[in-house]
């Protein structure tokens, strides 16, 4: 086995199964956020598959900005053809309304329109970015990926999250170490309505706390005007001291927020989803 990277025997036997996976697809398109487990998908197609290895990133209201212009420099750097959709979820009254299977109707629309493009650029397969540890939580959207027949080569080669920015690591890639990341849809609590102003809300609150240097953080809306804001427990008092806390304050109330909070047991992958059921 080629063990350029300097990978242990596992992580090695596991990017060895992966290379493999992929190789036995002849041409792949896969759905790219930019985040650490695509971008590792893509980054290995590309050295297997070549020009047979292509990117597709949807860009609607629920993708910030950031991470769109993040995939698009990714993909100009390693030179992978790179293509956009955009599947508008607000046409399913599921997405809307922000029903617990609201990442089944998203996934669904997003891969089809990604098969789409696949098959006008005579790809075969289309594959999507999540790992073993997604088994383990709430997850409606692997319903769809199964049910459009979406290849999930990071589970096919049993890698977990911690493999995943390993390998990235070893192989120097940019997002080894990038916060885990959800589209802005999952900061809204189950049944209340999804809005694009309050997406794009969402995304400049967002980005306001990357700004002061929060780069693990979510804001979390409630109602029409009320922001609860996760960071890591260790982050909390910096958050709140005095000065900073003002100007996020001042900040977010500009954007749009009447209320802004701070939730205290810290952030939280998914923490919307206790809110299912009850």
């Amino acid at each position: 086995m080629d063990n350029k990277y300097g990978l242990n025997e596992e992580l090695l036997d596991k990017l060895t199964k992966l290379q493999n996976v992929i190789r036995g697809y002849g041409s792949l398109a896969v759905g790219f956020s930019g985040g650490v487990d695509s971008a590792l998908l893509l980054a290995v197609a590309a050295e297997v598959l070549g020009d047979k290895a292509i990117a597709v990133t949807e860009a609607d209201p629920a993708v910030p900005k950031r991470e769109v212009k993040e995939a698009e420099d990714f993909c100009k750097e390693r030179g992978i053809k790179h293509f956009f959709c955009q599947s508008d979820p607000f046409k399913e009254e599921g997405y809307r309304h922000n029903s617990k299977d609201r990442c089944y109707f998203c996934k669904r629309g997003i891969f089809s329109e990604i098969k789409k493009i696949a098959q006008e650029n005579g790809i075969e397969y289309v594959a999507e970015g999540s790992n073993m540890d997604d088994l383990g939580d709430y997850r409606p959207g692997l319903r769809a990926v199964e049910e459009l027949k979406v290849k999930s080569p990071l589970r096919e080669a049993g890698l977990y999250k911690q493999d995943i920015r390993l390998i990235s690591k070893a192989m120097g890639l940019p997002t080894w170490s990038k916060p885990a990341y959800a589209c802005l849809a999952s900061r809204f609590v189950y049944g209340e309505e999804i809005t694009p102003k309050k997406l794009d809300m969402i995304d400049r609150a967002e980005q306001v706390l990357i700004e002061h240097g929060f780069l693990e953080e979510r804001v979390r809306l409630h109602g029409e005007n009320l922001a609860r804001i996760e960071v890591p427990a260790k982050d909390i008092m910096r958050l709140s001291a005095d000065g900073v806390r003002e100007e996020i304050y001042e900040e977010l109330k500009k954007i749009g927020f009447m209320f802004v909070t701070i939730d205290m047991k810290g952030y939280k992958v998914g923490s919307m989803n206790a809110t299912i059921g009850k």
